[in-house]
């Protein structure tokens, strides 16, 4: 297969859920263990942003079905939360072992809606699976304390508990991934979970929820819910005074109205939302090996990640040099469709992505940007946007205020530390930021003085899902992954005991 087809998704959907036939996952909700037409009636159609074709339908749910998904979970919430925390690390140990057992179907299937390389889909097909791993180790060492209250008087004795039933809201940039580190800590608490995919990857969430009941977790502890009416549908559920945590990966305009929403019934709030990350180069690094780390941080996923490296301050005395060498790499790279096995870099998600990200570059260059790399976009069908290197950029200039989401990597010369640092956190955001330097204690100073919920020293990646994941100012609140990822989904119970 070379490409997406609506044949292909139909095979694919079969392999990983068959007990459930395309014909209803193409026009039905499944709630409980029952498939039922959208209440409006209509589908959402997917496309291949790598071709441009249609590659299946999902039915287009509404309010009504939003709230009909809660009733579901409500009837097996209070059975689920009480299944012993052994039996939860079971279930998630054995979803875990699926994804693995299907990894390449599951790939394909992200490829096929996504468009990233499949080298990429199978990647996150298996960090996808290590947060069930991660969570099925975790959920057996029940949270707890037990103290004598400095008074003496009494003992202080903490137990914790399933917050309740979820709301998940997911991007379309990580389909397996985003859904997978909600759902795996909300079911080993034992929350029941409605999931909201985004509508131009509905797939990935549909084959999880499917797989997820193989593992044998009860039918209606996780509902998928794919809509064109996101507002109506995530706002109906946070109206329900039943809900009582909202996690939702996506912008930071987005995640304002979301908590505006769930303030009305104080829900409790995990929010991952926009970034604009900062790469520093020190004169100490490798620049090879700070040209293969800015290679992975700018162009995964095409660059549309909110950990993406969004902004490349370099210091004067190797700006030339690491600019030449980094454009030299942005020109080798193969673009094309994700199935092709010698694509590196994929399609953008659609037609509007695209014509942002030309917006973007055309901006930055009439006032004053110079584009070092020679590429020019592939005139094939798809949403493709070829990788762009761009020196001589102010450090006011407006590109380093917007979140770039795609493969553009704007060049900053810096003189000194203090100055890098400065640069660095003149942002709103704080999620991630990048060091490059040999000098260790150097690149801890400015770990410490940066102001981002995450760091990679020498590394084009941080995610793990054992490290607590999330960031600092308008970037979110909360955290997903580890420890941390885990408490989001339980309440803390403190019972005062006299004996």
């Amino acid at each position: 297969m070379t490409s997406g087809s609506t044949a292909e998704i139909s095979s694919l959907i079969s392999a990983v859920a068959p007990a459930w036939s395309t014909d209803q996952a193409g026009r039905s909700v499944r709630l409980g263990a029952d498939w039922q037409e959208a209440a409006g009636g209509s589908v959402l159609t997917v496309r291949d942003p790598g071709t441009e074709e249609i590659i299946g339908t999902v039915a287009d749910a509404t309010p009504v079905e939003a709230l009909q998904a809660l009733d579901v979970g409500a009837d097996v919430a209070d059975s689920w939360a009480a299944t012993s925390p052994r039996e939860r690390a079971e279930v998630l140990r054995g979803v875990y072992d699926i994804m693995v057992a299907e990894q390449e179907v599951l790939a394909r299937l992200i490829t096929a809606e996504n468009g990233k390389p499949l080298a990429e889909a199978r990647s996150e097909v298996l960090y996808s699976a290590e947060f069930f791993r991660w969570y099925s180790s975790q959920v057996t060492h029940a949270l707890g304390q037990f103290a004598t209250a400095p008074s003496g008087a009494n003992r202080i004795l903490v137990s914790h508990h399933p917050i309740g039933p979820a709301v998940l809201v997911t991007p379309w940039n990580f389909p397996s991934a985003m859904a997978a580190r909600k759902l795996a800590p909300a079911l080993g608490a034992g929350c029941t979970a409605v999931l909201k995919p985004a509508p131009e990857t509905p797939f990935s969430a549909l084959a999880l929820a499917a797989i997820i009941e193989r593992a044998g977790v009860p039918a209606g502890v996780v509902t998928v819910l794919n809509t064109s009416d996101a507002p109506g549908v995530v706002g109906a559920l946070l109206a329900d005074r039943r809900v009582r945590k909202l996690s939702f990966t996506g912008s930071t305009q987005t995640g304002e109205v979301l908590l505006k929403s769930a303030a009305a019934n104080v829900i409790s709030c995990s929010m991952e939302l926009g970034g604009n990350a900062p790469f520093l180069v020190f004169p100490s690094a490798d620049l090879d090996a700070a040209v293969e780390a800015a290679m992975v941080a700018k162009l995964r996923n095409s660059g549309q990640s909110c950990t993406a490296a969004n902004r490349f301050y370099v210091h004067e005395s190797v700006a030339e040099e690491f600019g030449a060498k980094f454009a030299a790499a942005l020109d080798r790279v193969v673009v094309g469709h994700g199935l092709d096995p010698q694509v590196e870099l994929g399609p953008l998600i659609n037609e509007s992505a695209c014509e942002k990200v030309s917006s973007i570059v055309e901006s930055a260059v009439d006032a004053g940007a110079r584009a070092l790399t020679t590429r020019s976009t592939p005139t094939r069908r798809g949403y493709f946007s070829v990788p762009t290197l761009l020196t001589g950029v102010a450090q006011n200039a407006g590109i380093l205020r917007t979140e770039i989401f795609g493969p553009v990597a704007p060049v900053v010369s810096f003189a000194d530390t203090d100055e890098a640092v400065r640069l660095a956190n003149d942002t709103d955001m704080g999620l991630v930021s990048f060091v490059q330097s040999d000098d260790l204690d150097e690149a801890m100073h400015v770990a410490d003085r940066l102001e981002s919920g995450m760091v990679g020293i020498n590394r084009g990646v941080v995610s793990d899902p054992a490290a607590p994941f999330g960031g600092w100012k308008r970037s979110g609140l909360g955290r997903e992954g580890g420890e941390h990822g885990l408490a989001e989904y339980l309440e803390p119970k403190y019972i005062a005991a006299d004996w």
